[in-house]
C-alpha cells in the first residue's frame, strides 16, 4: 500500500503519508527484537529500492526498530517491563504518546537524511511535524479498521 498509494500523496508539496510503520509500530512487545530489527531492514530495503531513496527508509525504520523499547519505557512506565500492552485497543494517553514519538522521531531521521543539509533545519522540522501528524492520523485510522472485535 506504501508504494503504490502512500508514495503518491504529497499534500501542498511537502506532507507525505509513511503508515508503513505501523509494522514496527505493532510488532508484539515480547516478540524477537533480532527479528524486528531483521524485518526493519528488509522492510526499509524494499521502500528504498521502490522509492530509489538510496536507504533513507532503512535507516529511518532501523532507527526506530532500535529505539523502540525505549520508546516503551518513556511512553508505558512499569507497564513495559511487564509486557501488558496491546497497541491495537482503545486509544488511550500512553498509547497515543507512543505512537507519536514513534511517529515523529521515523520522521525526523527520515528527513534529516533526505535533506542531510544543516541550512534545511526548519524545512526538516516542519516536514517531520506536517507529515508527522498526517502519518499519525491515518495510522489511528488504520489501527481502529484492523482492530477485533470483541465478541
Amino acid at each position: 500500500m506504501q508504494i503504490i498509494v502512500f508514495n503518491n500523496i504529497n499534500l501542498f508539496g511537502f506532507i507525505s503519508p509513511f503508515p508503513y510503520i505501523l509494522f514496527i509500530i505493532l510488532y508484539p512487545v515480547n516478540g524477537n527484537k533480532s527479528g524486528l530489527l531483521m524485518a526493519s531492514f528488509l522492510l526499509g530495503l524494499i521502500l528504498d529500492m521502490f522509492s530509489n531513496s538510496g536507504g533513507i527508509h532503512t535507516t529511518a525504520c532501523l532507527f526506530l526498530a532500535y529505539f523502540r523499547p525505549t520508546i516503551f519505557k518513556f511512553a508505558f512506565g512499569v507497564s513495559y517491563e511487564y509486557q501488558t500492552i496491546k497497541l491495537n485497543e482503545t486509544l488511550t494517553p500512553e498509547r497515543f504518546s507512543f505512537l507519536l514519538v514513534a511517529v515523529l522521531l521515523h520522521h525526523l531521521v527520515l528527513f534529516i537524511l533526505e535533506a542531510f543539509q544543516f541550512r534545511l533545519l526548519w524545512d526538516i522540522l516542519i516536514r517531520t511535524l506536517l507529515s508527522g501528524l498526517f502519518t499519525l492520523t491515518i495510522c489511528i485510522i488504520i489501527i481502529y479498521l484492523i482492530k477485533p472485535n470483541k465478541r
